[in-house]
């Protein structure tokens, strides 16, 4: 009997134990990314930015948002927030709170498709099939059915209140002790929101730096930004690839970016240009898809320098 059954048991064993840490415990081992990026002109002081993303908060996520309204103690020079801040049609008020604090700083944001639309369950292995076919959310897939809507003019109304800017498919800026901040934004790309027309002409001259940020990084946004000379480029959306395998990495990134640049601080040439790339992990998952493995979730602390 031993035999017969030991191996079977062992593996089943082995993938419940790797479950209930998934789900248990690294869901919610929330950790901070710290990045240098030099991407500043000469004689230019370092700045100290913060990006969050992928929240997708759900009623009752406390150690969540005490996490978040703790990164406030970073004391960070402005904060990027890359989008689906939701992933509950009544968690927008524990969004706000969450992020109450951070929102003392001058900030800017864009929204992911979940800050629109509420989360379907559905089979993970689709992931797997849209990256073998090449098609992601609404790229080249048939558009939604019967979608829930979130309430995402409530969020935009808070965040708007609090003075951070809107970069809805449009331009914004930042005054930091003097600096000027020029951001370009777009809409979410997998859900095509995304008009990249409307914000055309690259960084603006008479700004201190100029950065990009979008939600996903879909390969046409990042060759767009970079063609037009931006030196960096902040998105989420990935999940960091969310379920990942040790000493190999993420499996997909649910859209056409490279597994090698699911997370963390990459480059993206076009144009014959070159321009960094953050892309964040995130700190939440799909209501319905509440495990991660091998990829905490995060947020991070950029340090902008200048260039060499």
């Amino acid at each position: 009997m031993r035999a017969r059954y030991g191996v079977p048991l062992g593996i089943t064993a082995v993938g419940a134990a790797g479950l209930a840490y998934a789900a248990g415990f690294e869901v919610r081992s929330f950790r901070l990314r710290r990045v240098t990026v030099p991407v500043l002109p000469q004689g230019m002081r370092p700045l100290r930015v913060l990006q969050v993303s992928d929240i997708h908060m759900v009623g009752g996520q406390r150690k969540k948002q005490r996490w978040l309204q703790s990164l406030a103690g970073l004391r960070p020079d402005f904060v990027i927030n890359t989008g689906d801040n939701l992933s509950d049609p009544e968690g927008v008020p524990e969004t706000l709170d969450a992020l109450g604090p951070l929102m003392r700083f001058p900030g800017a944001y864009v929204f992911g498709s979940n800050d629109y639309y509420g989360p379907k369950l559905r089979n993970p292995a689709r992931y797997l099939l849209e990256k073998a076919s090449g098609r992601h959310g609404l790229n080249g897939n048939a558009p939604v059915v019967g979608a829930i809507h979130n309430p995402w003019e409530e969020l935009r109304d808070g965040f708007d209140a609090a003075g951070w800017v809107n970069l809805t498919n449009t331009r914004g800026s930042l005054k930091i002790d003097g600096m000027e901040i020029a951001l370009t934004g777009l809409d979410d790309p997998h859900i095509k929101r995304d008009r990249y027309e409307q914000v055309t002409g690259g960084p603006q001259e008479s700004a201190d730096f100029s950065l990009g940020v979008v939600h996903a990084p879909y390969l046409r946004v990042l060759d767009a930004f970079t063609a037009d000379r931006y030196p960096l480029i902040l998105a989420g959306h990935t999940h960091g690839g969310q379920l990942c395998i040790p000493f190999y990495g993420a499996l997909v990134t649910n859209c056409d970016i490279d597994t090698r640049r699911v997370k963390g601080l990459s480059t993206h040439e076009a144009g014959g240009h070159r321009s960094y790339l953050h892309v964040s992990a995130g700190c939440g998952t799909n209501r319905y898809t509440p495990v991660r493995f091998a990829c905490p979730p995060e947020a991070t602390l950029l340090t902008l320098v200048a260039r060499d």
